[in-house]
């Protein structure tokens, strides 16, 4: 998924290679992943990362983005699950703004279903129980952007705002589907590159969400830049860390780490 390093900065064409190897020279170790050397970030400056993963007894390196994001989502667990091929990574389903009483009770209006990924599968008790809230910092990566509505289109009432978890037997992991209004837009660099790196900041039911796009794949597709008020349409990979709530009663929970 090399096309995700372009929603933080780094050009079609850039030299992955050179890029693996820079990391490998420079990168520090990151915390509660796999062994050391084997779990590398870069920092890039403004909260943007490259993540590069290696799995033991592999010869492949794996180059990720990330986000430190600003916002914290509460989320009420349905499922935890350790990916075959990334053992240090945790992907979670659950209910995002749960009720206060989340164990039990129905989602609520400002509620809406979830799926992430967690770089910090070791902090993450292996027994939660089921409804356990957990705090999340996440932010959302651009698989495919499928359209841009610009504010008067957006405010005009054509379709509603939502979001949710991508269905199907196929569907990858940690992937949410989204139709939300853009509340702001900032631009950051990509300290290595020097090129623009947009965070976009749209209105999630209950809580703002940080989400990135790749500029090239709007330019060959077309699409409008988001702006203020905009609506953006598309598929986002979530990723992040935990930012509260590992402790509390718990038990083991729906695939919990197998």
């Amino acid at each position: 998924m090399d096309f995700l390093l372009e929603c933080i900065g780094f050009p079609p064409d850039h030299d992955l290679d050179a890029l693996a190897h820079l990391a490998r020279e420079g990168g520090e170790s990151v915390a509660w992943r796999g062994p050391a050397g084997e779990h590398l970030r870069l920092d890039l400056g403004d909260g943007l990362e490259l993540r590069m993963d290696r799995e033991e007894g592999s010869a492949h390196w794996t180059l990720l983005p990330y986000f430190r994001a600003n916002h914290r989502l509460r989320v009420a667990v349905e499922t935890l699950e350790r990916p075959a091929d990334s053992p240090f990574d945790v992907l979670v389903t659950g209910w995002a703004n749960p009720p206060a009483r989340a164990a039990g009770a129905e989602p609520g209006a400002e509620s809406w279903h979830l799926s992430a990924t967690l770089t910090d599968a070791r902090r993450v008790p292996l027994d939660l129980i089921r409804g356990h809230v957990l705090g999340l910092a996440l932010a959302g990566f651009a698989l495919d952007v499928e359209d841009v509505l610009p504010p008067s289109e957006s405010s005009s009432g054509a379709g509603e705002a939502w979001i949710g978890v991508v269905g199907g037997a196929d569907a990858p992991g940690g992937c949410v589907e989204l139709s939300l209004p853009v509340r702001s837009v900032r631009e950051l660099a990509n300290g290595m590159t020097g090129a623009a790196v947009v965070q976009i900041e749209v209105d999630a039911p209950g809580r703002p969400l940080e989400l990135f796009v790749s500029p090239w794949q709007l330019e060959a597709d077309g699409l409008l830049a988001p702006s203020p008020g905009s609506r953006i349409e598309g598929i986002f990979l979530l990723s992040g860390r935990v930012a509260g709530g590992i402790d509390g009663p718990s038990r083991r929970v729906g695939r919990a780490f197998g």
